[in-house]
């Protein structure tokens, strides 16, 4: 059964003979003619049926590649929404990363040592063993420069609560504050270290930071003179990092001589030692607020009802024994070890809605462990090589690792 009309089978058929007659194929013509039983054509040129037949096939052809123009672009706009971060309530309980990677960021010519997420804008900051930091814009995958200005491996970077500086520190003894208001210029070199500096962050204040370094000392620097107003210490070996609580109150390290201290930071003074690792502490993080009731369910203590409890209040650490631990920071103990990975864990931070750990490790995974439980949910293959450094976005579900392999990955959770 035919879908033309009886006059789209006539127009068509006379379309078809002045197409062979015009182009010379007068046999066709003749047998298609008496075939066809066409005997009103009359080939003067000027009937509507003139050229149909190469308007009808030249259409035809026009919109093909324009429906397969779309279909590509349709494919690609799907491919961005099915990436594209999305904002969500600080309550959603399925913010982890998933596979497969959205973006990887390539670009330094030596391992990756530390990554951070700009607090307000999709930008993220890299440093690596090559003496540079890059800044990507994390959405896109796009390079938007790099900060030269060490003369050795830079170890980690920081940024202010703000976003307005950026803060690195490096083997080569110094670190470096640098000005996003000024297209990233350095505008103060801190000295005072007499051995590689590990670690750098900016308090919750932004008015000091701390460093940690390998001459077995913490200092904190006031940002506005960068003069180093007190060095603190305790630790008998190589001060891997230091971080600060939310409040700014207290403030914690960790070290090769497998121990964590927690100080105040008005004082100086060191209230408490956690000890339990049976190796190097690489990495350590205080738990957010959020995470208080997960924590306290898988230490088996009694519900403190709605008491969000106080900042810095528990901490989790990743060392060389390949475990993670739960520490209550107030008592020194240790409420829980996780366990999983097969070689050194590099990395640890908190998910912000409290319901997650993540680590990286040098087995190159990435591993989402459930607070509550303390099992480990999900691993990602995540590198060809040791995963070095893991962060977990503030302004959307977004995590990024950085690698020996001299490669970032961006994750989106979903």
């Amino acid at each position: 059964m035919s879908v033309l009309t009886g006059r789209q089978q006539e127009e068509l058929r006379l379309a078809i003979l002045d197409y062979l007659r015009l182009n010379g194929f007068d046999e066709a013509f003749h047998a298609f003619q008496k075939e066809a039983g066409v005997n009103d054509y009359n080939g003067d040129g000027k009937q509507r049926y003139s050229g149909l037949l190469e308007k009808k096939w030249t259409s035809v052809i026009r919109l093909q590649k324009k429906i397969m123009e779309q279909e590509t672009k349709i494919a690609q706009l799907e491919e961005e929404v099915s990436h594209a971060p999305v904002r969500r309530s600080a309550d959603s309980v399925d913010w982890i990363p998933r596979p497969p990677h959205k973006h990887a960021l390539t670009g330094h010519r030596s391992p990756i040592t530390k990554i951070a997420f700009h607090p307000v804008f999709s930008v993220l900051a890299s440093a690596s063993e090559d003496a540079t930091i890059k800044i990507w814009d994390y959405e896109t995958g796009e390079f938007e420069r790099t900060l030269k200005g060490h003369t050795k491996a830079v170890q980690d970077v920081g940024w202010d609560g703000k976003g307005n500086l950026l803060v690195s520190c490096s083997s080569d003894l110094t670190i470096k504050l640098w000005d996003t208001q000024t297209d990233y210029q350095c505008v103060k070199t801190l000295y005072g270290h007499d051995h590689s500096v590990s670690s750098v962050a900016f308090l919750s204040t932004g008015d000091f930071i701390i460093s940690a370094s390998r001459d077995k000392t913490i200092k904190i620097w006031e940002v506005a003179s960068g003069y180093c107003t007190r060095t603190i210490i305790g630790h008998l070996d190589w001060v891997r990092g230091a971080i600060s609580s939310e409040d700014g109150r207290l403030l914690a390290s960790c070290s090769n001589d497998q121990t964590i201290r927690i100080w105040d930071f008005g004082s100086g003074e060191c209230k408490s030692e956690l000890r339990g690792h049976e190796h190097v502490v690489e990495c350590i993080a205080f738990a957010p607020t959020t995470a208080f009731p997960n924590i306290r369910e898988l230490a088996g203590f009694q519900s403190k009802g709605k008491d969000p409890g106080v900042p810095g209040q528990y901490l989790a650490s990743g060392s060389r024994d390949k475990t993670l631990r739960l520490w209550d920071v107030s008592t020194g103990q240790c409420l829980f070890t996780l366990t999983g990975h097969d070689n050194w864990i590099r990395g640890v931070v908190f998910h912000p809605n409290g319901k997650y750990l993540l680590s990286g490790s040098d087995d190159k995974t990435l591993k989402v462990w459930d607070l509550k439980s303390g099992r480990c949910i999900k691993t990602l293959d995540a590198h060809s090589h040791f995963v070095t450094c893991i962060d977990f976005a503030k302004a959307s579900p977004v995590v990024a690792t950085g690698s020996v392999d001299q490669s970032i990955k961006v994750w989106i959770c979903s």
